[in-house]
């Protein structure tokens, strides 16, 4: 039977990637059939909303779903797609592995880090209002959110024999807000005793993640922070062109490329889809194709340490042609 996945191809690059997406899966013999719809910016061109209601129902009948990088339209007064998406579904996990691969160009040889991004409150609420001078931004943090982000990043430490878990804060300052999650980080801790735990000043975590990336294994933020520290960690392993995703709730998840949608070099055949790929490897994890998801890390490993790489990976191939050689290599494997 076949599994129906709600897949949006996005604007710019993001038509060229998709169909390299697909590609793959089919390599790996994945019996999926795809709801395809526009969202982003094509979708605001083509029917005035930046998310269509076919697209939303569709992600509500399939609980799961992947997108490429979208456009959210310059001086329309909308929230971007992503932060809209993941409000409508109460994705309160944003889930960004990185991990250094051999290959891709990048200072440091030892980062292997989780973060575990609080995705549904904070600034991103969006409650702005004007004040006699300028305007106050409210920054909303409740013990429910914190407990439920918080205890996600332990259980996964505890299921994949992670040893550590810091949480980034800034408590000395925000003694209320980033003091409740502080807080509510220290309580719970102590339900994992074979897990060390610690805590940063966001600060401080920055500079420590530059000059000493070795020492943090999971991390687990508020939304802001979260969404800091993540690019950061991501140019710690080589860009965000690497970097995949993953936004997860109750029973709905959707896995996304984090970078931009790059309309300056769509269509010229040079992108480098492997952060949508690897996205697509966390989707296989999600729905318990582990080992087609670890198939397809290693087969992109492997690519990138021969000449099939992308120019901003050192190579001088095309997408299609990186795309091949990942391909031939599945092939090669017992499925």
């Amino acid at each position: 039977m076949k599994r129906k996945i709600t897949l949006f191809e996005g604007d710019g690059i993001g038509p060229e990637i998709t169909a390299q997406l697909k590609r793959v899966f089919e390599a790996l013999k994945l019996d999926f059939e795809y709801e395809e719809f526009l969202i982003g910016q094509r979708a605001y061109e083509k029917y005035g909303v930046l998310i269509p209601e076919e697209a939303i129902e569709s992600i509500k009948r399939n609980k799961i779903a992947i997108k490429a990088p979208v456009t959210t339209p310059i001086g329309t007064g909308f929230k971007s797609v992503n932060v809209q998406l993941r409000l409508l579904f109460d994705l309160y996990v944003n889930f960004r592995p990185a991990k250094t691969m051999h290959g891709v160009p990048s200072k440091y040889d030892n980062v292997d880090i989780v973060t575990f991004r609080e995705n549904t409150e904070d600034l991103y609420v969006g409650d702005e209002y004007e004040i006699e001078d300028g305007y106050v931004a409210k920054k909303i943090i409740t013990k429910k959110c914190s407990e439920r982000i918080i205890r996600y990043a332990f259980e996964y430490a505890k299921k994949n024999n992670r040893k550590k878990v810091t949480c980034i804060h800034k408590a000395n300052i925000l003694k209320k807000s980033d003091g409740l999650f502080l807080k509510t980080f220290n309580e719970m801790k102590e339900e994992y005793p074979n897990i060390i735990a610690d805590n940063k000043i966001i600060d401080n975590a920055c500079m420590q993640l530059v000059t000493n990336p070795s020492q943090f294994d999971c991390i687990v933020a508020p939304n802001l922070y979260g969404d800091i520290i993540t690019d950061l960690i991501a140019g710690l392993v080589g860009g965000l062109g690497v970097a995949p995703a993953a936004n997860i709730g109750e029973d709905v998840a959707i896995f996304e490329a984090v970078h931009g949608s790059a309309p300056d070099i769509a269509g010229k055949g040079i992108v480098n889809p492997t952060a949508l790929l690897l996205s697509g490897a966390l989707m296989l994890d999600y729905i318990g194709e582990n080992y087609k998801a670890y198939l397809l890390r290693k087969a992109i490993e492997k690519t990138i340490q021969t000449k099939f790489k992308t120019k901003d990976l050192g190579g001088m191939a095309t997408t299609e042609e990186f795309v091949n050689k990942i391909v031939n290599l599945i092939n090669q494997s017992v499925l």
